[in-house]
Parts: structure tokens; C-alpha cells; sequence
């Protein structure tokens, strides 16, 4: 399905099969992101709705509209995404272009980084 971003850049999604609704929220929540800051995927799934659905909201990451900050998130031990396009070393330069420490092993330190958006 071709979907267009508020920027009306154009991109090809397979997200037929998610829940419309649970992919806008997805799309709230990680635009919220402050740059130098990251979310897991699971934290955003979990507030998005669907706690366990992590893999789904990789899924949105993975296809979904690509004006987000999708490198802002990453798994919940701080490991960056094989699938963030580059693999982990795209995601560790996306990362370091907006100031985070990667380490060695494509990992942040999830403890000091890890963002949550303020409580309404």
C-alpha cells in the first residue's frame, strides 16, 4: 500500500494487517522523542495499548512513515535494530548524528537514555 507522510514524501507500507488506531498512536508516541533520548520497543507498544506487541511496533518501524525519528528506538536491553536500514551500524550513525554513545557493540546505555513521555 503507498501511504504519504505529512511531509508528502511517499512510501510503500505492508502494514495491511495492523490496527489503524494502535499504528497512529505508535506514530504519537515516537514522535514525542527527544533527540539524545531513546524508547524500547516494548515500552512503546505497552503505551500504545499492547503490551506485548513489541514485535509489531518493529514492524511499524520497520514500514511505516519514514519522516519519524525511528532510530530513537531501540530494544529494551539498548542493542540497536539489524533492520533499521544500514543494519546496526546505520542505526549507531543516525544515533551518533544526534549525540548518543553507542558502544562497540551497538548498544546504548538504556538506564541513562531511556525516555518516557510525560503523564497526561
Amino acid at each position: 500500500m503507498l501511504l504519504e507522510s505529512k511531509t508528502g514524501r511517499k512510501y510503500w507500507t505492508t502494514l495491511k494487517g495492523v490496527d489503524p488506531e494502535f499504528r497512529a498512536r505508535v506514530y504519537a508516541i515516537v514522535a514525542q522523542i527527544p533527540k539524545g533520548r531513546v524508547m524500547a520497543y516494548g515500552q512503546i507498544a505497552a503505551l500504545a495499548g499492547s503490551p506485548y506487541s513489541a514485535r509489531i511496533v518493529g514492524g511499524i518501524a520497520h514500514w511505516g512513515d519514514p519522516d519519524l525519528p525511528w532510530q530513537r528506538v531501540v530494544m529494551k536491553d539498548g542493542s540497536l535494530a539489524p533492520g533499521y536500514p544500514g543494519g546496526t551500524a546505520g542505526h549507531a550513525e543516525a544515533l551518533r548524528a544526534e549525540g548518543v554513545a553507542v558502544d562497540e557493540d551497538y548498544r546504548v546505555d538504556i538506564a541513562e537514555l531511556l525516555w518516557s513521555p510525560p503523564s497526561s
